[in-house]
């Protein structure tokens, strides 16, 4: 009968959710955390708000530390000293041993040099006791264009020694037939032993170091010494007797005595012709060379006096002529 007493007219009693116990402890921790944070205070930061929540242990970290410049000791000038000293003789060393290693090269390619251009000319057999003096070598030495020009006035050289040996024999042959032609044999052997090797040291190296280094000093010798060699091969072709040459005038006079003789003397002053005729087609073929070369009288004169105050003999001669000039100088004073 009580629920009959109650006033069903009444206000219903205020029933407020968050009054309940479990929602109003946690409200109280939660506001006690929060109001003992203070963001201004450096503990703040470092050390997490206090709470019942217990967090499980873990591995311990440490705070990372601030770098500090650890402060830099300077040596003593004493050692400053040795270790400097040190890296000078390092190097030093390094550079002896460059040098050594420098000059057992270059030791080694003259050495090399030494037996590649060994002189092979003229081709000796090894028992000779007479030793080549010269070294040629087309391939290696003349370029590629200029080769062939270098070997025909090679084989015109020897074309002149076999026909001096021919105008050899063919005065032989003359004394033979008649003793009062003497003169004319020994002259012609003077002439083989004389011209022959005249003629390859005047004129044949002289035009082949000329297309081997292009050099117009050699190229000015050879025109000179060459043309007297046209000229003389022109006189030799003649035959003016007693001269010591089987010339056309020679062989044309023993044609009423001898025919043989005479044959054999026209036969050298044919010979005699083809060199004055190839020597005059060569020597036009070497100007033609020597002008698009682009090689000058000037540059000739540069190279002469270059090559004369470079050679030793000619500068110790220099220098004993001054000296003796200054002593007598002063002796005079």
């Amino acid at each position: 009968m009580s629920e009959f007493d109650a006033n069903p007219f009444a206000d219903p009693v205020e029933i407020n959710p968050f009054q309940d116990p479990s929602v109003t402890q946690h409200t109280n921790t939660t506001q006690q955390g929060i109001d003992d944070f203070n963001p201004f205070t450096e503990n703040s930061r470092l050390t997490p708000v206090a709470s019942d929540t217990k967090v499980p242990a873990g591995p311990k970290t440490t705070p990372s530390q601030p770098a500090i410049l650890q402060p830099t000791v300077e040596p003593a000038p004493q050692a400053s000293a040795s270790a400097a000293q040190l890296v000078l003789l390092r190097q030093q060393e390094e550079l002896e041993r460059k040098a050594a290693e420098l000059d057992r090269k270059e030791q080694e390619l003259k050495n090399e040099n030494y037996n590649a251009k060994r002189n092979n000319w003229p081709p000796l057999p090894s028992f000779c006791p007479v030793k080549p003096c010269f070294y040629q070598d087309f391939a290696a030495e003349i370029p590629s264009g200029f080769q062939r020009t270098v070997k025909m006035l090679y084989y015109l050289w020897m074309f002149h020694a076999v026909t001096l040996f021919l105008n050899l024999l063919a005065c032989l042959a003359e004394f033979i037939r008649d003793a009062t032609y003497g003169v004319d044999f020994g002259l012609a052997i003077l002439w083989f032993l004389l011209f022959t090797p005249c003629a390859f040291l005047c004129w044949y190296r002289p035009v082949y170091k000329a297309f081997r280094s292009d050099s117009s000093f050699n190229f000015f010798f050879f025109f000179f010494i060459f043309f007297c060699q046209i000229v003389l091969y022109v006189i030799q072709a003649i035959g003016i007797p007693n001269w010591g040459v089987s010339g056309w005038i020679a062989a044309l006079s023993w044609t009423r005595t001898n025919l043989a003789v005479a044959i054999i003397m026209m036969v050298v002053a044919t010979f005699f012709t083809l060199c004055a005729v190839l020597a005059l087609f060569l020597m036009q073929r070497v100007h033609a060379i020597f002008r698009r070369s682009g090689a000058s009288f000037q540059r000739a004169q540069e190279e002469f006096s270059q090559g004369v105050f470079s050679s030793p003999a000619v500068r110790s001669a220099a220098a004993s002529a001054a000296s003796a000039a200054a002593q007598s100088t002063f002796q005079g004073n």
